[in-house]
């Protein structure tokens, strides 16, 4: 799940009610700090898999020190 559509998913589960019945049937879903925390963890598990990490290592040399 992409992480647009994972902010969807929590905007969409906030707006709505958080457990409904009808005909003897029953759904709830996630408290809504667990969802948000579960797209932190999701979205620092996909950051930390890249293999670059934001670091760029380069030489620099001088002009002047040949």
């Amino acid at each position: 799940m992409s992480s647009t559509t994972r902010q969807t998913a929590i905007e969409n589960n906030a707006n709505g009610p958080a457990s409904v019945s009808a005909d003897g049937a029953s759904v709830s879903q996630h408290r809504l700090s667990e969802q948000i925390e579960a797209d932190r963890y999701l979205t620092a598990k996909a950051g930390a898999a890249k293999n670059h990490f934001g670091l760029r290592f380069t030489k620099l040399e001088s002009p002047e020190a040949g």
